[in-house]
């Protein structure tokens, strides 16, 4: 495992921490999209299946039972503990319309068509757009907190960390997935607009907002 994977999985650790913890030290969800947290916790499920069919090391199975658990424990605190703070109103992306075509192609563009292929590339395509919803909600209500800010920046970092990590294996592994890395390119673009305004604003003291 080389440096940028490892920071990489650690600027991830730390996004899902940020925001368990705004969500329970605050004991509110406002601001955060319900849906954005349905699509990781589909993302991690279908991606870690092999979970029951292989082991690869202790640190790659704790990781992944870690993204799972959390996943739905920030499910389970918007949508059931403290329900009464989740901004339904404004947390209205038709998510379908990012699932469904993911499906489709992730059924059609794959490595090999098997179920745990299928399942695994359906994650990787499902993540480089999971976060829209999210955005989506910024823009609509025109800001955010900057716990919440905080949140994106290390979920943004620990995919264009990956992207550099793809990067070095190619050159020093000889491995290449394209899938992978043109998903993370997309994934990444969604990011970049958010990047500017958070060097830019929040990182002064100033609120973020995103143009409708």
């Amino acid at each position: 495992m080389n440096i940028f994977r490892l920071t990489g999985d650690l600027s991830h650790l730390a996004a899902i921490i940020i925001l368990l913890l705004k969500i329970w030290k605050t004991r509110s969800c406002a601001g955060i999209s319900g849906k954005s947290q349905i699509l990781f916790a589909l993302v991690f499920t279908s991606r870690y299946l092999d979970l029951l069919t292989s082991f690869i090391s202790l640190y790659n199975s704790t990781m992944k039972v870690i993204y799972i658990a959390c996943a739905y424990a920030t499910v389970y605190l918007i949508y059931v503990k403290f329900k009464a703070t989740y901004d339904g109103n404004h947390d209205t992306f038709r998510v379908e319309f990012l699932v469904v075509p993911v499906g489709g192609l992730a059924f059609l563009v794959n490595h090999d068509f098997s179920l745990l292929e299928i399942m695994w590339t359906f994650s990787i395509y499902l993540e480089s757009v999971s976060i829209l919803p999210q955005l989506f909600m910024i823009s609509k209500t025109g800001e955010a907190e900057t716990i919440t800010t905080h949140y994106l920046f290390f979920l943004g970092l620990y995919r264009a960390l990956y992207l550099i990590n793809w990067i070095w294996r190619f050159y020093f592994e000889g491995f290449f997935d394209m899938i992978a890395i043109v998903a993370g390119v997309v994934q990444t673009i969604l990011y970049c607009d958010f990047f500017y305004l958070y060097v830019t604003k929040v990182l002064k003291g100033k609120k973020l907002s995103l143009p409708a």
